[in-house]
């Protein structure tokens, strides 16, 4: 596959899922650098009906458009990313987000998401992660006009 044409994406193996959370406790090392998971975690893993489901960052790009200072990109790796050095802290890009992945926390003033870094893959001791290489055009949104490609 063309890199720049694709991105990886989490998948999720529901049924191999034992709610051990370690996926969340290793996002929260990358983006916090604390192993305190759940606000702190960009990827949430949540019961519902004896079931777990995972809640993250799908990469679709449709909040790209919403950042006033454009300070959310697509990567070449064609990953969302958030510059922190750009962002100024509005939260416009939390509260657009319509899967609410874009996420919030009171240690700093900056949102931060899903980058697919495979950290919380690496974590799951049940295979429950895994990444999966998709191709952006089958998955991207575009809100507005330019940002979302």
């Amino acid at each position: 596959m063309d890199k720049t044409k694709t991105v990886k994406i989490l998948k999720f193996h529901a049924e191999k899922c034992k709610g051990c959370l370690e996926c969340e406790r290793a996002c929260s090392k990358v983006h916090f650098k604390t192993d305190e998971g759940g606000e702190k975690s960009a990827i949430r893993i949540i019961k519902q009906n004896g079931k777990f489901k995972m809640h993250v960052c799908d990469q679709r790009g449709l909040c790209l458009d919403m950042c006033p200072v454009g300070a959310l990109t697509r990567r070449k790796n064609g990953v969302v990313w958030l510059d922190k050095e750009t962002c100024i802290g509005c939260q416009a890009c939390v509260g657009f987000c319509p899967i609410g992945a874009m996420r919030k926390s009171d240690a700093r003033i900056e949102p931060f998401k899903c980058i697919s870094c495979g950290a919380c893959v690496r974590a799951c001791p049940e295979k429950a992660l895994e990444l999966v290489e998709v191709k952006i055009d089958d998955i991207k949104d575009v809100v507005y006009h330019k940002l979302g490609a």
